[in-house]
């Protein structure tokens, strides 16, 4: 039997902030693992796709440019195969996942949903919400600025203003958590999962993992962090997944953020073959 053609659409470079080279290269190392099984690649970028240039039923993309989730779910819709989901993808975005992750009761920090233009500074402190982070809520995090860490009320109404400044109308407040931060790559429904502790490796893309510090090792359950994750990655319909957990002092394990196909870049070699076995699993039940 012939094997199917798939569509290779890369992250475009602007939604791959200090990962330009790392979201590449597992991307290509995954679609390497595909040739080896037979099937035919075509590369394209998200403007190709946009254009229209992409007719194959299989589509496995790496996308985050807003009209470009729109099109894979459009596809999807009509009857593709799309790994990651157009949908999964829309989820991670921050106000998105936070709901999606908060009502399924998915371990997760404490948190806010406000418009950027409202007076925040009685409700965190209601809250206690005195160190806190404040996150753009309608997409994924391109810059530096949409990730601050903020030590008082009127610091996080000033981060709000200057979003709202920028256009982006919506902002979530996690409760800043302390503990140990864990990095961790996942891929859905197969016996990859790899976790480290970010700061101790220079792993970082904005470099605020210095606000949790250095990891002092706290004990916890690699199993349960992983069946948090496996939970996490099913309520928001992602195969290839990655993010960040805090471990409190007690070993209480929380995500604090969540993303559909990362850079696997300490880990890429081992988790491409995963990956691809986990797409060609998708694609043979079609």
């Amino acid at each position: 039997m012939k094997k199917m053609k798939i569509a290779g659409i890369m992250r475009a470079g602007a939604y791959s902030p200090n990962h330009i080279g790392n979201d590449a290269a597992i991307f290509r190392l995954t679609m390497e693992n595909l040739e080896k099984e037979g099937y035919g690649i075509t590369f394209y970028s998200e403007d190709q796709f946009l254009q229209g240039e992409v007719s194959e039923d299989v589509i496995v993309n790496m996308c985050r440019e807003q009209a470009s989730i729109k099109l894979l779910q459009q596809k999807e819709t009509e009857g593709a195969l799309v790994v990651n989901s157009g949908f999964g993808i829309e989820n991670c975005t921050r106000e998105k996942m936070t709901r999606i992750l908060i009502d399924n009761r998915v371990p997760y920090p404490e948190s806010l949903i406000v418009s950027t233009e409202e007076n925040v500074t009685g409700q965190l402190e209601a809250h206690n919400f005195t160190n806190c982070w404040i996150k753009r809520g309608d997409f994924h995090a391109m810059h530096k600025e949409d990730v601050s860490y903020v030590r008082h009320e009127q610091e996080a109404q000033d981060v709000l203003s200057e979003y709202a400044l920028r256009g982006i109308k919506r902002a979530v407040i996690n409760k800043h958590l302390v503990g140990d931060l864990v990095k961790f790559y996942g891929v859905k429904d197969s016996p990859f999962f790899y976790w480290f502790y970010p700061f101790d490796m220079n792993h970082s893309k904005f470099g605020l993992e210095a606000i949790n510090g250095k990891a002092t090792g706290i004990p916890f359950e690699v199993a349960a962090m992983r069946e948090i994750c496996e939970v996490a990655a099913d309520v928001l319909k992602v195969h290839v997944y990655g993010g960040d957990c805090v471990i409190s002092p007690e070993g209480v394990i929380r995500i604090i953020d969540f993303n559909d196909w990362p850079s696997f870049a300490p880990c890429r070699s081992e988790a491409a073959p995963h990956i691809a076995s986990c797409i060609k699993k998708l694609i043979e039940k079609i």
